[in-house]
């Protein structure tokens, strides 16, 4: 007998097909048919790992999936050995590329039509994520991890920012961005609700704090 632990892993899964996230990732990422797991069930590896309540380094990912029904979570034929690090890095490199703001957003809006979720007001936030370790100096267009304001009250650790669009109903993240860890809020928000407007398909109101009451946030926004 070979027993398996499901948990909750099983309903997230089945939330992802709903929503057809696997096939999206696929589309815009492309499908190598020489290898064995596409980018999209790669993705959907990564959202059970991480609601799995567990944080490792990649080259210990599949361990996570060693006492789980990895064909029945991601598809008939596909082993943990498959979650390998490489396959990982090489689809996070894509979606890089791709951009990671544009492929939320292609995945929220079908969430917003499907289950119709209300969309009349957009609140708009931001916080700190700390980091460990030595950073090289980015190129150019690429976020700085770097020290700035800490909403965790450490500003000992480097940092960067993650900016995050949310329904009032329900509180759906709709729009997701990075910034460098010394990026502040007044100087970034008027940017963000302007690209956010530009590229959803229904109208809103843009909610948020006095960071986004600034004179050139308005004259952005208007």
């Amino acid at each position: 007998m070979d027993i398996k632990n499901l948990n909750h892993l099983g309903i997230i899964a089945g939330i992802i097909d709903e929503l057809g996230i696997v096939e999206k990732i696929n589309q815009v990422l492309g499908v190598d048919k020489r290898e064995n797991i596409t980018a999209g069930q790669i993705v959907k590896a990564m959202i059970l790992n991480g609601l799995g309540m567990v944080s490792q380094p990649l080259y210990l990912f599949p361990n996570f999936f060693k006492d789980k029904p990895v064909e029945h979570l991601l598809g008939k034929g596909i082993k943990k050995e498959d979650l390998n690090d490489d396959k990982i890095g090489r689809v996070m490199d894509k979606m890089y590329e791709y951009g990671l703001t544009n492929l939320f957003l292609f995945i929220t809006l079908e969430i917003v039509k499907k289950y119709q979720i209300n969309t009349e007001d957009s609140h708009l936030d931001s916080t700190s994520i700390n980091l460990d370790g030595k950073y090289e100096q980015p190129g150019e267009n690429i976020i700085r991890i770097t020290h700035g304001y800490s909403r965790d009250h450490r500003p000992d650790l480097k940092q960067f920012i993650t900016n995050l669009i949310c329904s009032n109903d329900g509180d759906i993240p709709l729009y997701l961005k990075t910034s460098s860890g010394n990026d502040k809020d007044s100087k970034m928000f008027g940017k963000i609700a302007s690209e956010y407007k530009k590229q959803i398909n229904f109208e809103t109101r843009i909610v948020g704090d006095s960071a986004l009451y600034t004179a050139e946030n308005l004259s952005k926004m208007k």
